[in-house]
């Protein structure tokens, strides 16, 4: 491939709850980038001096950082305060209430931060890694999300690419991309299928229903089409964790009479950041073995310990497991409506919950199949997402992908009643047209409530955000005719328009959520990620200078040292006057990196470098002397 088109390549990104991707076609197979380091931990930590670290050092490191190390923030995307409200006694770090009722976390230093913001943090991490390996710039990506995303949530996203400098030209429903790869990833079917994803990862569970149409002589295409979608974002592998960190705590606080209330202020956030890892541990654990151990070491002689064994731990997880079965149960019923039968062909299990044996045994005993796992839980959706992004990319052929909205959109009308303009498992793109007029004699404005959900009455369903077409020349109620158009674009995310067609006004946004992020505030986001983005471009270069200028230091001090002496006066004095001037320069940048410009400090270091010449000279020829005497011997 030329490198024009490399830097043209679409990357796939599988941006999760606990882990995250990035991954992208090599030929005719998807590839994770990365190799063993591929998994990168959806975990920022945010430091003190201004750096920001992203992965495993954050994860592992978390007990030592509780509240600037932040996970799970997928769960907040998109998220009003009340709708987090459930998450937050598990949360090591502080959640408030931001502009436009959005969920916000706040630092110890009082610095206030996005979801948006820090996933965008996740997403330039596996950016950079893909330039590292790739060696061209990625600025392209196709991002997956749950099936169940709403709108808010879809458009959370969105905003996350663009902060973090990506252009993200497809959103596709993590389901949808397991089967794609699951497409690739199999003997290719000569007949029609009906593929389940059952997918279920650390914050989010989705269940997708698909038809697989393989291509043939008179149809050159394969055709994924998703028939029916239902699942729960807040239902996930992050509340197992909670269950048995409720566990811990209640046990705790009555063997040794202590305050592990988690729902009051009194925990300490590196308890709770501890009682979150003791919990992993113990849930993957318990996917291989029949019981787990824990110890944890309170301090003043007191040892909390016990077994956790495989029955306990399915008996505590049984609702859980149910409430994605109930998910199940709505998908099958809206298949059977497309299909006229509601019996699979496969299976599929995606993320890493999966590996829950409970899940799997469940799973493919509700749908009356066997479970596939051939493909890595933890990577399918990436590899999915490669297959989507090479195929709008050109580079892939012979797939077209027909991808459903998961949630009915609609208007309140009189009364706060819900008018459906769009119906869930509706394929996208779509477009919806509904005709009203005014309730009021003489009214001239008409206030449009958009909202997403199933519910009939609007205080039951998701307010998206509300718009006003105004300037309606006054007349008699319902005389004004009012067409109200919803399109949906392939991401799922939603426009709507309106004109009063007696007069021609017209108004039309794109609906940005009553608790999302503003145009401008995303702008000033985007902006500012490309400042800090040459402030750490700045550190990077710095941190190299501050290791190699030690590395000749320490060479050119020890030449120094042994033949300074045989050099004349001139060149000695400028070698020793460079000597400390760069040794200032590594000392200052040591203790404050925005004290030395990185520039200057290049020019130092070349300057020493320059100087030393003369001494390595004198060195090598001192060295070539020694070879000689020590061979006459």
């Amino acid at each position: 491939m030329s490198d024009d088109a490399r830097s043209e390549t679409i990357v796939g990104i599988d941006l999760g709850t606990t882990n995250s991707l990035i991954a992208i076609m090599d030929g005719t197979q998807p590839t994770v980038l990365g190799g063993d380091g591929a998994i990168v931990p959806s975990v920022v930590r945010y430091d003190e001096d201004g750096s920001v670290v992203v992965g495993t050092d954050a994860l592992e490191r978390a007990p030592e950082f509780p509240k600037t190390t932040l996970s799970s923030i997928k769960r907040l995307m998109g998220r009003s305060i009340n709708d987090a409200r459930d998450e937050l006694r598990y949360l090591s770090y502080d959640v408030v209430e931001g502009a436009h009722d959005t969920a916000r976390v706040q630092l110890p230093s009082g610095t206030t931060l996005t979801a948006q913001e820090v996933s965008a943090a996740i997403l330039r991490e596996l950016k950079e890694r893909g330039e590292r390996e790739l060696g061209t710039p990625i600025t392209k990506a196709v991002v997956t999300v749950p099936a169940y995303f709403d709108d808010a949530q879809r458009h959370a996203t969105r905003d996350a690419g663009r902060i973090a400098g990506l252009d993200i030209v497809r959103i596709v429903n993590e389901p949808t991309a397991a089967a794609l790869a699951y497409g690739l990833g199999t003997t290719k079917p000569t007949e029609p299928r009906t593929i389940g994803v059952f997918d279920l990862g650390g914050g989010t569970f989705d269940i997708s229903i698909l038809r697989l149409i393989p291509s043939d002589s008179e149809n050159p295409t394969d055709f994924f089409q998703v028939v029916a979608t239902s699942g729960d974002t807040r239902l996930g592998g992050d509340d197992v964790d909670h269950m048995l960190m409720a566990l811990f705590a209640r046990e705790i606080s009555e063997r040794f009479e202590v305050n592990l209330d988690l729902d009051s202020g009194a925990v300490d956030p590196s308890t709770r950041r501890a009682l979150s890892m003791f919990a992993r541990g113990v849930k993957h654990a318990l996917s291989s073995a029949d019981h787990a151990p824990v110890r944890i070491d309170l301090g003043s002689g007191r040892v909390y310990e016990r077994i956790v064994t495989r029955g306990e731990f399915e008996s505590m997880i049984a609702p859980w497991v149910e409430r994605a079965l109930g998910s199940c149960a709505r998908a099958r019923r809206d298949a059977k409506k497309s299909l006229g039968t509601d019996g699979l062909d496969a299976l599929v299990m995606v993320g890493g919950s999966t590996r829950i044996p409970l899940v799997r045994e469940r799973a493919g005993a509700f749908f009356g199949v066997e479970p596939y796992t051939g493909l890595d839980p933890d990577k399918v959706v990436a590899m999915g997402a490669a297959v989507q992004a090479s195929i709008l990319s050109g580079e892939t052929k012979g797939s077209l992908l027909v991808d459903v909205i998961p949630l009915s959109l609609g208007l309140e009308t009189a009364g706060g009643a819900v008018a459906k303009l769009v119906m869930r498992n509706t394929s996208v793109p779509t477009r919806a047209i509904e005709r009203f007029s005014t309730q009021v004699d003489g009214q001239v404005n008409v206030k449009l409530h958009v909202v997403q959900g199933e519910r009939e009455m609007v205080e039951d369903c998701r307010s998206l955000g509300t718009f006003e077409l105004r300037g309606i020349p006054p007349m008699p109620a319902g005389v004004p005719k009012l067409v109200v158009e919803f399109m949906v674009d392939a991401n799922g995310v939603l426009d709507v328009s309106a004109v009063e067609e007696r007069s021609g006004k017209r108004a039309q946004i794109q609906i940005v959520p009553n608790h999302g992020l503003t145009r401008e505030e995303v702008d000033r986001l985007e902006l500012e990620s490309v400042e800090h983005a040459k402030d750490d471009m700045a550190r990077h270069r710095i941190a190299d200078l501050i290791t190699n200028s030690s590395l000749d230091l320490k060479w050119i001090s020890d030449r120094f040292a042994k033949h300074g002496d045989d050099l004349d006066g001139t060149t000695r004095a400028e070698l020793e006057s460079r000597i400390g001037a760069l040794s200032d320069m590594v000392e200052r940048a040591k203790s404050d990196w925005k004290s030395v410009d990185p520039n200057t400090f290049h020019s130092a270091k070349e300057a020493l470098d320059q100087a030393s010449i003369r001494l390595q000279e004198v060195s090598i020829a001192a060295s070539l002397r020694n070879e000689v005497r020590e061979t006459d011997r």
